[in-house]
């Protein structure tokens, strides 16, 4: 594959290869320079802190250089629609601007979330889909509207880290949240980890249901990586003996371009859609995970977070060693 955008777009082995190539930056075994005298440029239509810090680190420590830019910011802002009439407050197209980057960088690594506004819209990733349309540089999805696979690999990295290799039984919980949000994290994780062969839990509310295609891609891939996946909607009994919790927040489809609606549907949830020291106690010594940025005492308590089963800080650092990994990968090939 010549992108990075999905992690459905390789097999098992290929995805645990990129692990045990993270694993040998992140313990020094290689300097390997694949980006010397090269750049790659990262493209945010977004704010970040994780991926912009682990991109930029990882491609210097790759030997490479990075080009920030911000479209509407730094940069143009930018039209992706194919035959539109650029009237509006479009002032460049992605045609141009991609063909125009490509003949001064390696690759492009793109972020941009979901708007929360049209949902048969944004389920089809139209931004990140027209870079690798219009690229014939490898393109790397930092996250888009339905997908963050740097995140979820990082996740996957992390959870063989702590408990070693092999099946484990995996909670990806819904939690609450004072507005809504997107689903490319809880959708690359759930992924992600029928990948890998996980016994998948997935918990959360009436309306937070994931896709219905995805969700069968999800059990598609458990069926033959050996893993299972099941739904439960209590949030106490969905802890029970499991080995990671995953938390995360996201918005009802149902809801989209309705936030109001979504908020509404949502109120009554908070004081149970929460991680606290009595649901982790039902684990089975499990760890606790979270993407970051998180909202403490409202997705997360303090004595959750804050303790020896939280490993957030851990799944944040090997962002910059599965991102170097990818790298390599893209740029080699």
């Amino acid at each position: 594959m010549k992108d990075f955008l999905v992690t459905s777009d390789f097999s098992t082995d290929h995805l645990t290869s990129l692990i045990g190539s993270a694993n040998r930056f992140k313990q020094g075994e290689v300097d390997d320079k694949p980006l010397a005298g090269r750049s790659v440029a990262l493209v945010f239509f977004n704010p970040s802190l994780r991926t912009r810090a682990s991109m930029q680190v990882g491609i210097y420590e790759l030997g490479g250089n990075a080009v920030i830019l911000e479209p509407g910011g730094t940069s143009w802002t930018l039209e992706h629609r194919e035959g539109i009439v650029m009237e509006g407050n479009k002032t460049e197209h992605l045609a141009e601007f991609v063909r125009v980057l490509e003949r001064y960088v390696s690759a492009i690594g793109v972020r941009t979330f979901a708007g929360l506004e049209d949902w048969e819209t944004e389920r089809a990733d139209p931004i990140l889909n027209a870079f690798a349309r219009y690229a014939s540089v490898p393109i790397i999805n930092l996250e888009s509207a339905m997908h963050h696979p740097c995140q979820s690999m990082a996740d996957m990295m992390t959870i063989r880290e702590k408990l070693g290799a092999g099946r484990k039984k995996v909670l990806m919980t819904w939690a609450w949240h004072p507005k809504p949000l997107p689903m490319a994290v809880p959708n690359s994780f759930a992924l992600a980890a029928a990948q890998f062969g996980h016994d998948l839990r997935i918990a959360h509310p009436r309306g937070y249901e994931l896709d219905e295609e995805l969700v069968a891609e999800i059990e598609k891939e458990a069926t033959a990586n050996g893993g299972s996946v099941e739904f439960c909607d209590d949030i106490h009994t969905a802890f029970d003996d499991v080995d990671v919790v995953y938390a995360k927040s996201w918005g009802g489809k149902e809801f989209y371009g309705n936030a109001e609606a979504d908020l509404t549907h949502r109120k009554g949830l908070r004081s149970d859609w929460i991680v606290d020291k009595p649901k982790m106690e039902r684990t089975n010594s499990g760890i606790f995970m979270h993407c970051l940025p998180v909202r403490r005492n409202v997705v997360v308590t303090d004595d959750v977070i804050d303790s020896a089963s939280s490993v957030v800080v851990d799944e944040a650092e090997n962002r910059l060693h599965i991102q170097k990994a990818i790298l390599s990968d893209l740029v080699s090939d």
